[in-house]
């Protein structure tokens, strides 16, 4: 039985949950999710707490456990406090703003590159070189974020590009001069 599928999700006072065989639909001060779980789990409210189990004690159901609570336990985070992702722009003349919803990042190019988020994502900037990406669903903000990053992804020779928050960049040494 997965470890991580054994532990009971505890659920917020101001989230509710809702079930309808394999759906689940969460609604929280940050938003509402909904996701049909696959087959081979269970998943049932005990109180202020979700249990996920395996079905039956067949591959498939065991390889599911974990996976189907991790994405439920997402859900029920995201409706309450949120994700955000975080992205550093290093470069000189390297910059981003935020028009209306739009993020417009200047990055190198002859033209800035805009951006529309979609819905339940929104773009933030602090000090022109670092982006939030924040939202209710983690899978849709990391996607966001790593759109955003491959706009310029970070160059091993001086570091210059898009990175995540953290992230290392492994170096290369570059050219040697003629002797």
């Amino acid at each position: 039985m997965s470890r991580i599928g054994k532990a009971p999700i505890p659920v917020p006072d101001k989230v509710n949950v809702s079930l309808d065989g394999l759906t689940v639909t969460v609604k929280g001060p940050k938003g509402e999710l909904s996701r049909t779980l696959p087959d081979g789990v269970t998943i049932s409210q005990d109180g202020a707490q979700l249990v996920v189990a395996p079905a039956g004690t067949n591959r498939r159901s065991r390889e599911r456990h974990g996976l189907s609570r991790t994405l439920v336990a997402n859900m029920v985070e995201g409706v309450s406090q949120g994700f955000t992702r975080k992205l550093e722009i290093v470069g000189v003349g390297y910059r981003a703003q935020v028009q209306g919803k739009k993020l417009v990042v200047s990055a190198g190019y002859s033209h800035p590159v805009e951006m529309v988020p979609p819905e339940g994502v929104t773009f933030a900037v602090e000090n022109n070189t670092t982006v939030l990406v924040s939202g209710a669903d983690k899978e849709v903000v990391g996607n966001e974020a790593a759109k955003v990053r491959a706009i310029r992804p970070p160059e091993p020779y001086k570091g210059k590009g898009i990175k995540y928050e953290g992230e290392r960049i492994l170096r290369k040494a570059g050219k040697t001069g003629k002797k």
